[in-house]
């Protein structure tokens, strides 16, 4: 099934293993030159996505913005296409089922590397707002003094949480701790999604990461340590969600423990 969007941005495939193939992109230096990309990948976020990219757009960034979108039922893709018809820089990448934010956060890095002049910097965030998008600069501001991944950090010292009851942070601070001893470095906040990679880092990891759902903050981790790269925190304040439903499932937390217990398995056999 193929489907483009009416002003002609982006050219899209769905196939029936679910990847997204991006066939053809328009060409032209606002679409083909920024030097930042933001990835949102998206499921039911229309009560949040207009107003998220339009804070976006107001940044005083050259900023590309690329939304992974897993066919929301509510209608988050149509809202895209329209911003698309004011905005030229933005990119939508419509799948066709609920595929998870690993795959989206790949789907979104391997897609920006197609172009011919890809991003130096890629952030990953939200799109709930549980991430302020007026912290993108700052993230970018780490990444320039030569780190290859930056962590929007809630537990780095400044960072703050609100709205999040005690039972979710108690489970945060010792998933991370876990988390932290398994892939041997020290972040404290090692499960934040707001995060800003370089070009170089991802043109290195990206065909290493195969994880589905919400494991994949911990491989971009362990890829770093296998590779060498300088990772950095800095604070952020993380906010619980205010509109829009949680999208962490059974099946995720699952799949994020049985990973986790790989990974500190497979660390035990190393040592």
């Amino acid at each position: 099934m193929e489907e483009s969007t009416t002003s002609g941005k982006i050219f899209t495939t769905k196939d029936l293993v679910g990847k997204t193939r991006v066939d053809q992109m328009m060409k032209t230096e606002a679409q083909n030159g920024q030097t930042v990309a933001v990835v949102l990948p998206t499921y039911c976020e229309a009560e949040n996505i207009e107003s998220l990219v339009r804070e976006i757009e107001e940044l005083e960034l050259d900023v590309l913005v690329a939304v992974v979108d897993d066919s929301s039922p509510d209608g988050t893709a149509e809202i895209v296409k329209r911003l698309q018809e004011e905005y030229d820089n933005i990119f939508l990448f419509d799948r066709p089922e609920k595929l998870g934010l690993g795959t989206a956060i790949t789907t979104g890095f391997r897609s920006l590397l197609r172009l011919e002049n890809q991003p130096n910097y890629m952030i990953t965030m939200d799109a709930d707002y549980s991430h302020n998008p007026r912290d993108i600069p700052r993230l970018i501001s780490a990444a320039k003094t030569g780190s290859d991944l930056v962590i929007g950090s809630r537990y780095y010292k400044g960072g703050m949480i609100s709205g999040l009851h005690l039972g979710r942070r108690l489970v945060s601070r010792l998933a991370n701790f876990i988390v932290a001893t398994t892939v041997g470095l020290r972040v404290r906040d090692c499960t934040s999604g707001f995060r800003c990679y370089s070009k170089r880092y991802v043109k290195t990891v990206v065909h290493n990461l195969h994880t589905q759902t919400y494991e994949i903050q911990i491989e971009t981790l362990r890829q770093a340590r296998l590779h060498g790269f300088n990772v950095k925190e800095i604070p952020i304040t993380f906010v619980g969600r205010k509109r829009g439903k949680s999208k962490l499932t059974t099946t995720e937390v699952h799949a994020f423990l049985t990973y986790t217990l790989k990974a500190v398995l497979g660390r035990l056999l190393t040592f």
